[in-house]
């Protein structure tokens, strides 16, 4: 499709869609801005599930690094750091997330004014009705519903796919703090046996 065609299929679909098609464009780039992010941080660079992504050895680093505080003192700095982290890397998930929600909606209203449009057609025509008339303004407001959901689909895939990789990153970095901490606990001054 060359410029001209997607400028005219775009005009057809009105207002909603042009929203719509910015929306597109915005989850395209949200998308690739997040995966070319955390692929900088290693996130599926593990070749087992014992090596740790950059985020997660940090977290591990951190816990060694904290020893010298008081057990309670430790998990809730590394608690810290892990939700700074964890913050990170959900970073685009709430925009995607609101997309996913408004394109469908943006889609329905273009649809509904398509439809008035058409019908308003339809009463100014009067008794000299063309059904091609009615049917082509029709097939232009649906167009929008179609497009909303098309934008609607595959940014919901996006949130999914990223708040899952999240949620492992979370468990990963939990077990390695608490890895950390269990092996040290017993030997460490501050830190009673029965606490590990």
């Amino acid at each position: 499709m060359d410029l001209a065609a997607l400028i005219d299929f775009l005009t057809k679909g009105g207002p909603a869609l042009w929203a719509i098609a910015f929306l597109s464009v915005l989850t395209v780039a949200i998308g690739l801005w997040r995966v070319w992010g955390l692929s900088r941080v290693g996130v599926w660079s593990r070749t087992s599930a014992n090596r740790p992504s950059g985020r997660v050895a940090k977290v591990a680093k951190d816990a060694l690094q904290n020893l010298d505080f008081d057990r309670d003192m430790a998990l809730n700095e590394v608690t810290r750091i892990a939700k700074r982290e964890l913050s990170d890397m959900r970073r685009g998930i709430r925009a995607l997330e609101l997309i996913a929600t408004i394109a469908p909606l943006i889609g329905l209203l273009g649809t509904v004014l398509g439809m008035i449009q058409a019908f308003q057609a339809l009463q100014e025509a009067g008794s000299a009705v063309d059904p091609a008339i009615l049917a082509g303004g029709i097939w232009e407001a649906l167009l929008t519903t179609a497009a909303g959901m098309a934008v609607a689909i595959p940014a919901s895939v996006l949130v999914s796919w990223f708040e899952g990789l999240a949620e492992q990153e979370q468990a990963d970095m939990e077990d390695a703090a608490m890895r950390v901490f269990n092996s040290t606990s017993r030997q460490h001054q501050n830190w009673p046996a029965e606490a590990a």
